[in-house]
């Protein structure tokens, strides 16, 4: 039986507070690099198991990432997703 992981990210103002978020949540690899390529890994690959990534307040994350960020960081989540038929990613 494979294993499920519910992961849930919030009240993000900072792309260091998703990577800490997903640190308390996942088995990190020593090697995860705490940069957008290195969660792409992490989630398209090195996290074993079907996975569900929920960000409900993902549009309030805008005004403290800031529109490339929240960008660079939706696009890198929804790619992981695309990238595994067992990874979901449910936003807002």
């Amino acid at each position: 039986m494979t294993s499920h992981t519910n992961v849930l990210l919030h009240d993000i103002h900072s792309l260091d507070d998703v990577y800490d978020q997903l640190a308390r949540q996942l088995p990190l690899p020593v090697h995860f690099g705490r940069n957008l390529d290195a969660l792409f890994d992490l989630l398209s690959a090195d996290v074993e198991g079907s996975l569900t990534l929920r960000w409900p307040d993902v549009a309030d994350a805008l005004v403290h990432l800031g529109q490339e960020r929240h960008a660079a960081l939706l696009a890198t989540l929804r790619d992981a997703a695309n990238e595994r038929d067992d990874l979901e990613l449910k936003l807002g």
